[in-house]
C-alpha cells in the first residue's frame, strides 16, 4: 500500500513484509496499553476514530472519492446499536450487528444516489445526505433529539466478557479495531483493490479495459460505509451514549483532517492521524474553543510541510510501503 505520490512503490513481498512488521508492532504496542497507566478511555476512543478514518481512507485514498458525509454511517450505526441495546435488550454482539446492518443499508441507499456523480458533485451530495439525516435524527422520537440515547448498558459479550470492566472492554475494542483494519488491508491488496487504484489513477482507461467503474466505486462506498458503521457501534460501548455529534458535518470534517494529517493513501496514516487529533482534543481541552484554532493551524502546517502526511513522508523518505 502506497501513498498518493508520483513515485509510489509497487506491492512486493518486501513491501508486504514491512507492513506486517509494522502491524505486529502496532498490535503489541496497543495490547500493552492497560499496563502502562495510560487513560484507557482515550485510547479506546482513538481506536474507534482510527477505524473510521481507515474506512474513509479506503474510499478517498484508494478510490479517489471524497465524501463529506461519512459521519452519517458512524452516527446511524451508533443510534441503531444504542436502541437495540437499551430498548430491545439485545446482547452486545447482536447490538453491534444491528448497527453494522443499519450502516450497510444506509450505504447502499446513499451510494446508489451519489456514486453516479464525480468530483465536487459527489462530495456535495454526500454532505447533503448527511445533513438530511442529521435533521431526521434531530426530530426522530427514538433518538431523543439533542439529548441523545444515554445510559446504554454494556452487558456481557457472548455471555462471557463483562464489558463493564475497563480492561475487558479495551481488549474487545482493540480486537474489533484490528479485525476491521485487517479487513481493509485485505481489500486493498485484493484484485478488487488493484482495480480500485486503477480507477483512482485513470478512470477512462479502466473503462476502456472493460471494467464497470461505477460498480467498483459503489462497492467501495458500501464497504467503506459498513466499516465506518462498525466503528460507530464500537464507540457506543466506549461512550455509553449516542448523540447528534456523531452525525454532524463537523465529524466528517474531522475524519478528513485525520486522514490528511496521517497520510492519504497509506494504510497506517489514518491511525496516526486519528491518535494525533484525539490526543489534541484530550490534552488541549483546557484551551476551550481554541482547540479548533490549534487543530486548523496544525493542519495548515502539515499541508505546507508534509504534503504526503506524516506516515506518507516517512514512507517516502525510507522508500518503504506503509
Amino acid at each position: 500500500m502506497t501513498a498518493l505520490t508520483d513515485d509510489t512503490l509497487p506491492m512486493t513481498p518486501r513491501a508486504m513484509r514491512d507492513e506486517m512488521i509494522v502491524f505486529v508492532a502496532m498490535a503489541l504496542l496497543l495490547a500493552s496499553v492497560p499496563f502502562t497507566g495510560i487513560y484507557p478511555f482515550f485510547v479506546m476512543q482513538a481506536l474507534c476514530f482510527a477505524l473510521l478514518a481507515c474506512a474513509f481512507n479506503l474510499l478517498i485514498g484508494y478510490g479517489g472519492l471524497l465524501s463529506f458525509g461519512h459521519a452519517m454511517f458512524l452516527g446511524t450505526a451508533g443510534y441503531c446499536s444504542a436502541h437495540a441495546l437499551k430498548v430491545w435488550g439485545l446482547p452486545p454482539e447482536l447490538g453491534i450487528l444491528v448497527g453494522v446492518a443499519g450502516a450497510f443499508v444506509l450505504s447502499i441507499i446513499t451510494g446508489y444516489i451519489s456514486i453516479r456523480r464525480q468530483g465536487i458533485y459527489f462530495s456535495m451530495i454526500t454532505l447533503a445526505l448527511s445533513q438530511l439525516l442529521y435533521f431526521i435524527y434531530l426530530q426522530a422520537p427514538f433518538t431523543h433529539g439533542e439529548d441523545g440515547i444515554q445510559g446504554i448498558p454494556q452487558g456481557h459479550m457472548f455471555g462471557v466478557f463483562d464489558l463493564t470492566k475497563p480492561t475487558v472492554l479495551y481488549y474487545v475494542v482493540l480486537v474489533g479495531f484490528l479485525a476491521g483494519f485487517l479487513l481493509i488491508y485485505r481489500i486493498i491488496n485484493s484484485p478488487f483493490g488493484e482495480v480500485l487504484k486503477s480507477i483512482r489513477e485513470n478512470e477512462q482507461r479502466a473503462i476502456s479495459l472493460g471494467y464497470r467503474t461505477d460498480q467498483y466505486k459503489f462497492l467501495a462506498f458500501v464497504l467503506s460505509g459498513t466499516v465506518a458503521g462498525f466503528a460507530g457501534s464500537l464507540k457506543v460501548f466506549v461512550a455509553q451514549n449516542a448523540s447528534l455529534t456523531d452525525v454532524h458535518w463537523s465529524m466528517s470534517g474531522e475524519v478528513v483532517l485525520m486522514t490528511l494529517v496521517g497520510g492519504l493513501g497509506t494504510i497506517f496514516g489514518p491511525v496516526v492521524g486519528a491518535f494525533a487529533i484525539i490526543a489534541m482534543q484530550q490534552y488541549l481541552a483546557g484551551f476551550g474553543q481554541w482547540v479548533t484554532v490549534i487543530q486548523g493551524s496544525i493542519f495548515v502546517i502539515c499541508v505546507l510541510t508534509f504534503r504526503r502526511g506524516v506516515v506518507g513522508e516517512i514512507a517516502h523518505y525510507f522508500r518503504r510501503s506503509l
